[in-house]
């Protein structure tokens, strides 16, 4: 019994700690998948403004197809908790056409075991631009 006691006192904190890490590894692979597929599917998507920002609808597209897979957002979230508000889309401007598009994750909070971690920043993927710019 006292054997078993010093045991679980010390392995029940290890096996937390790996289930802990083994999660939040497991959520960030997620959403490196996700940004990597609304980054491709940005650099290819015609867009449509010459100031750099992106259109409501560009952007609109791009955030779902972060959050949800599709453009149309139907379904849901890859990951629990994420929304459009987190996905951050940065349009790297050469002249009046895009050089490259760039899809961040930004403050979406991973509540694990015992603890909770916040992506800012991270995971951030860049595609250079192959589209068009709309007429």
């Amino acid at each position: 019994m006292i054997e078993l006691a010093v045991a679980l006192g010390i392995l029940a904190p290890i096996l937390c700690g790996v289930f802990q890490f083994g999660y939040t590894l497991f959520v960030y692979n997620n959403l490196e998948s996700a940004v990597r597929g609304g980054a491709r599917y940005a650099s290819m998507r015609p867009f449509d403004s010459a100031n750099g920002t992106p259109s409501p609808e560009f952007s609109t597209a791009v955030k779902n197809m972060v959050v949800y897979g599709n453009p149309a957002g139907t379904g849901s979230p890859i990951v629990p908790g994420l929304s459009g508000s987190n996905v951050q889309i940065q349009a790297n401007m050469a002249g009046a056409i895009p050089d490259s598009m760039t899809v961040a994750i930004t403050d979406y909070k991973v509540d694990a075991v015992f603890a909770s971690f916040t992506f800012t920043g991270k995971p951030s993927r860049t595609f250079p631009y192959t589209g068009t710019p709309a007429p």
